[in-house]
């Protein structure tokens, strides 16, 4: 649990930025200057140590009450032919105000890391996956598999926390873990193990992934292959790999769909996913989908609970329409079917609304800058630090509760989302 201690140093914060939800911060408060002492990353200290600068809302660059930049939002929805509400990097109340104004207004919603989670999704819908949790990782992985992902980079303390963790509720070895890349080599040696042991490396170009995993998978399957190599992977290495995932007691194949950036990925990670079924009929097996950056999780979360759907619906009709391709958010603004954007962006300073002809309305952590002006710019909290909020996890089964450590005086998303909505 949080604890704030004298001095204002908060201890067991936890880390709306990272993905795994890191709880074992010791952030140092200041007035509004905010320092991570203990367990930071440069994704988690980059997160807090964001300055707050403008704090005032504008419009077309001139500073505005918040009362005056909600109405002249409101008077810009109520003439759009088309909203799209994107960006969405909030927590599970900004989602649910962006929900609740999407239907009001007939917009459409979509998050900014689309294109990377419906990599998963597609999946999800079409064949169903088998998924575990950061606690059982924890606590059983035996061989880790790591695909196309430099996660390292993403999820700084990923190895330190669910792999190389010092305690597990079954007294395994954690020593004779196995890590295991195929596609992309790691970047820095946090997959190293305690006692020096580098992870193996089976590297290949993204564009050879979709094969390497066919032939894997077939090799899982007990076929045998004429070819010799693969992508540049030897196929002897590869069906030592199988034998190694079939001989594991609870194997873990791991990905960040966002890494896998190259056409069709949708059907690796289906491979994947299906390879995964197949090593289940014999022994452990699951997969770990890696996100939850910029709440892509949560806002996708909200956005089932509420509309039976992902993001990529629409409230045109009244009611949600589901649309992965016509709800893209991105293509509808490049095909200027959009005529009013709203871009939420409470986390990263750097996550800036796509150039557009749109007229654009930013809901930004303060410290942006635009190569565009927005229409209306108001700065907002962070959730975590300026107000409490919930987020969820990469693995979506756990909501992180969020405090406020500051008093910074930012309205949340959810306030001035509810508010544009009131004001309808």
């Amino acid at each position: 649990m949080t604890e704030r201690l004298d001095g204002g140093v908060w201890q067991e914060v936890p880390s709306p930025f990272c993905g795994i939800a890191s709880d074992d911060l010791t952030i140092e408060v200041s007035g509004q200057h905010v320092r991570v002492v203990e367990n930071g990353d440069a994704v988690t200290i980059a997160g807090f140590e964001t300055p707050i600068t403008d704090t005032a809302p504008q419009i077309k660059g001139k500073a505005v009450s918040l009362s005056q930049a909600v109405e002249h939002i409101a008077g810009l929805l109520r003439e759009s032919q088309q909203t799209v509400i994107s960006g969405l990097a909030t927590d599970l109340n900004g989602a649910r105000a962006a929900m609740a104004l999407a239907d009001k207004n007939r917009a459409t919603v979509d998050h900014m890391n689309s294109n990377g989670a419906f990599r998963n999704l597609l999946v999800l819908q079409d064949t169903g996956w088998m998924t575990t949790t950061l606690a059982e990782v924890k606590n059983r992985v035996d061989l880790l598999l790591i695909v196309g992902s430099d996660i390292e980079t993403s999820f700084p303390r990923f190895f330190e926390r669910m792999v190389w963790n010092k305690d597990n509720l079954f007294d395994q070895d954690i020593a004779s873990r196995q890590v295991v890349y195929l596609g992309r080599a790691p970047s820095g040696d946090a997959s190293t193990s305690p006692s020096g042991k580098k992870a193996e490396v089976m590297a290949c170009d993204d564009a050879d992934l979709p094969e390497v995993l066919s032939v894997l998978r077939a090799l899982v399957a007990g076929r045998n292959m004429q070819a010799e190599q693969v992508g540049g992977i030897a196929i002897n290495d590869l069906a030592q790999l199988a034998a190694r995932l079939k001989q594991a007691k609870y194997s873990v194949v791991t990905w960040e769909a966002g890494a896998l950036d190259f056409e069709h990925a949708e059907t690796s990670v289906q491979m994947m996913c299906e390879m995964i079924k197949d090593l289940n009929a014999e022994t452990r097996c699951n997969g770990l989908p890696l996100g939850g950056k910029d709440g892509d999780v949560t806002v996708n979360q909200v956005a089932a609970w509420q509309s039976g759907y992902p993001v990529r619906t629409n409230f045109n009709r009244g009611y949600p329409d589901y649309d992965p391709y016509l709800s893209d958010s991105l293509r509808m603004l490049a095909e200027e079917e959009v005529d009013t954007l709203i871009w939420v962006s409470s986390f990263d300073i750097k996550r800036t609304p796509p150039s557009t002809n749109a007229t654009t309305i930013v809901l930004g952590r303060s410290g942006m800058t635009f190569e565009q002006q927005p229409e209306v710019f108001i700065p907002v909290g962070t959730p975590g630090i300026d107000h409490i909020g919930r987020a969820f996890r990469t693995d979506g089964v756990v909501s992180i509760p969020l405090r406020q450590l500051r008093d910074s005086g930012l309205p949340s998303t959810f306030e001035v989302l509810s508010a544009v909505e009131q004001a309808l």
